[in-house]
């Protein structure tokens, strides 16, 4: 079934299961498909409770939540008429958007804050930029990217960067290197698997400035059926704010269904440090809500991987984001 047609106005009855409404009377719903990024997670929460506790059955959407991995290409998908919305990576993804002419828009910024850290051991590091000081780990994907920009900003070199394979190993066995991670993932397996609790350093709060975990459609969609997408990014707002503040327990449990090595335990560290460190919930997001994003905070992040050599000057990037559908301030209410 295309996009056209799921969009322009099929409905079907909603049904019971892990990906229908629970507890909802059956009624007439415009079904959808979001592709996360990777498996389910925490950090895949607010969508999940939206689905969980009808949120958005009750603007018309069935939305069916198709996790990612390390075989599933959703962005892919989406850009062939199987899937409708995808979560996103950062803005250097939109900013390729556009360059190569891919009608790809990303219409709201779940993350304020890139979840990228540097991992040090404790004690090593006072600051970020004494990270210098250290043999960094980082993998083929984050050299291209946000350490070009350590390298530009704080003076990193090439020399001291050494490949990250995704084992901690290494690190754990040298005191003098440290690595890259994210928030929730890392940090969490050297306290489980060193038995100290590691100095962390996220790259957001020393200026790498990108939104994260934006929410993707393509531009036939917002053209065709821009009230489907405006249910989505509304709905996905209060699913967050749910998910953050308040009972959260179906969304967990459809997270764990989904993926059978998510845990409990390793979801409560991730909300943790999602509410701790203002992830989600936190610069535009505090005046304009979840899902937030402003032209200003954009160009100074293409501004930045211009100098750090990532993106060519020039570049009109404009067609890649829209502010059409968030900074509407929806679900503040429930904090």
């Amino acid at each position: 079934m295309t996009m056209k047609r799921v969009l322009a106005g099929l409905t079907l009855a909603a049904t019971t299961s892990t990906t229908a409404l629970t507890g909802a009377m059956a009624q007439d719903l415009t079904p959808v498909a979001f592709g996360t990024n990777w498996l389910a997670q925490a950090e895949h929460g607010g969508y999940y409770q939206a689905v969980a506790d009808g949120t958005y059955a009750d603007c018309g959407l069935d939305v069916t939540i198709q996790p990612g991995g390390p075989q599933v290409n959703n962005r892919a998908l989406m850009m062939a008429d199987r899937i409708q919305f995808h979560m996103g990576g950062d803005l250097l993804q939109a900013f390729n958007a556009a360059k190569e002419g891919i009608p790809v828009v990303a219409v709201a910024a779940t993350f304020q804050k890139h979840p990228q850290v540097i991992i040090a051991h404790p004690g090593v590091a006072e600051t970020f930029e004494d990270l210098k000081k250290t043999t960094l780990l980082i993998g083929d994907n984050g050299f291209a990217s946000f350490y070009q920009w350590m390298v530009a900003a704080y003076g990193f070199t090439v020399e001291q960067r050494e490949p990250y394979t995704f084992n901690p190993a290494p690190f754990l066995a040298d005191e003098t290197k440290s690595m890259q991670g994210f928030l929730s993932s890392e940090p969490y397996v050297i306290e489980k698997e060193g038995g100290f609790t590691p100095d962390v350093f996220l790259i957001a709060d020393a200026g790498y400035s990108t939104y994260a975990t934006t929410i993707e459609t393509m531009q036939k969609t917002i053209d065709e059926s821009p009230e489907a997408v405006k249910c989505f990014v509304d709905g996905s707002a209060i699913g967050w704010y749910n998910y953050l503040y308040n009972d959260n327990s179906a969304a967990n449990g459809m997270i764990m269904a989904d993926n059978p090595d998510m845990t409990q335990d390793k979801i409560d560290f991730a909300i943790e440090k999602m509410k701790s460190e203002g992830i989600v919930d936190s610069g535009d997001a505090l005046e304009l809500g979840i899902g937030a994003m402003t032209d200003e905070k954009i160009a100074d992040f293409y501004d930045k991987m211009v100098d750090a050599g990532v993106i060519e000057a020039g570049l009109d990037y404009s067609a890649a984001y829209t502010l059409d559908f968030t900074n509407q301030k929806v679900g503040m209410d429930l904090k």
